[in-house]
């Protein structure tokens, strides 16, 4: 499957992926410091899914912005050594189901909605 990792990314993350052998860019590499409206344009363009833990992407998304699949990740500091494992289960899970998605991943679990 195919990422890009906002820079809001953890850095565990994106290693937990790329060693499963997931293409994953970060945007650190690719345009650090771009706003997030430019963010989600490069994801949709490339066909990515955006790994990210900035909750505006949720709004923007939600409000009608074009988008090939968003993953929220919500994991407060106590948590976040399951954080890796945790996106490694929900891509393993959900394969493809994850493009035009936006999923929220917490502890708890993950919540997925699809996107028109």
């Amino acid at each position: 499957m195919r990422f890009l990792a906002d820079e809001s990314c953890d850095a565990f993350v994106v290693r937990a992926l790329r060693s499963a052998g997931h293409d994953v860019r970060a945007v650190v590499d690719v345009a650090r410091g771009a706003t997030d409206h430019t963010v989600l344009a490069l994801a949709t363009a490339e066909q990515h899914v955006l790994l990210t833990e900035d909750k505006d992407f949720g709004q923007l998304v939600f409000a009608g912005a074009p988008s090939t699949g968003v993953i929220l990740i919500r994991f407060p500091p106590p948590a976040r050594a399951r954080l890796p494992r945790a996106v490694l289960d929900v891509v393993a899970a959900r394969g493809d189901g994850l493009q035009r998605a936006f999923v929220s991943v917490t502890p708890a679990g993950s919540r997925v909605l699809q996107l028109r």
